[in-house]
């Protein structure tokens, strides 16, 4: 039953992927005045479908002087991380749900900095090597911002179940609470996922599209599929710590949809930071922000036991 019902969410999980690059390239379209994917099936709805077979047909080259074995193996290693992520999607009836999970989401978000950085690495290219560095540098200084603002909500709640925030957020929602911590993870999640405006791993004018450069066919497909699916999984988690994640509603699918339409919307709307621009912004701004929340909720929870 875990196993299917894992299968299930994978398959469905990978659907989502394709909608979602196709709603990307449809709204970046509207956003700079022109068409987005509109031939191909009815309003462009197989395009996705078109471009992931496109992908896996083209030739699979690689570098005389890369290192064979890492090149090969690290895109799938970062599919394989991004897919288990995904078990952490609190189900009700306990199917694959476990106690621990914000630490599993933890350690999986700080292996995937090694997912990049071997991808650049193993590719012998200066300007994926540079690429990889930047990405390096830029997750790592984030995940101490996004650790310490879970902590903030893990005061709030006294449990690492994701099912708990469901339970904790019946009568108000964790954003209405802490609307300045939500804004601080928003941006956290879009530095940790490489998007604009913190795509400095992808600079495609002085990189020539970053860590990923030297991948072609199945390989580059599995580091998009491992993109676009974080994407997904940090809107899902972002629902699921501030905005209720009443599973049983509606609402918690059509909040996921709004989330992931903010990732698009960021990128068609906002030019890229100086990189001194991102590091100023997670140790100068988020930090601060939330070890003061930090305090905060820990006097409040010592004024209440007292």
């Amino acid at each position: 039953m875990v196993l299917i019902s894992f299968l299930l969410l994978v398959v469905c999980v990978l659907i989502a992927v394709a909608f979602v690059t196709l709603l990307e390239r449809s709204i970046l379209g509207y956003i700079q005045l022109r068409k987005g994917p509109n031939s191909v099936g009815i309003m462009g709805l197989l395009q996705p479908f078109s471009d992931g077979i496109k992908l896996f047909f083209k030739e699979q080259t690689y570098p005389y002087m890369s290192n064979f074995m890492l090149y090969f193996v690290v895109p799938i290693f970062m599919l394989v991380l991004s897919i288990s992520m995904w078990s952490l999607f609190p189900y009700i009836i306990n199917v694959c749900t476990f106690s621990l999970g914000v630490l599993f989401f933890m350690c999986c978000s700080g292996m995937g900095v090694y997912g990049v950085m071997l991808s650049g690495w193993s590719s012998n290219s200066n300007y994926a090597l540079l690429g990889s560095l930047r990405a390096v540098a830029q997750t790592i200084s984030y995940e101490v911002s996004m650790s310490l603002l879970l902590v903030n909500l893990l005061l709030l709640v006294f449990s690492f179940n994701l099912i708990d925030f469901m339970l904790y957020q019946q009568y108000i929602w964790f954003m209405f609470l802490s609307f300045p911590l939500f804004l601080c993870w928003f941006s956290s999640c879009l530095a940790e996922t490489n998007r604009s405006p913190f795509d400095f791993a992808e600079g495609e004018s002085e990189l020539v599209s970053g860590f990923n450069v030297e991948y072609s066919s199945g390989s580059f497909a599995y580091i998009f599929l491992s993109e676009y699916m974080n994407i997904i999984f940090m809107s899902m988690l972002t629902v699921v710590l501030f905005m209720g994640c009443n599973l049983y509603s509606i609402t918690f699918y059509m909040s996921v949809s709004l989330l992931v339409f903010s990732f698009i919307w960021v990128r068609g709307t906002l030019p890229r930071f100086r990189y001194d621009s991102l590091m100023y912004l997670t140790w100068s701004v988020f930090l601060p922000m939330s070890l003061n929340y930090l305090l905060f909720f820990s006097s409040m929870l010592v004024y209440l036991l007292l």
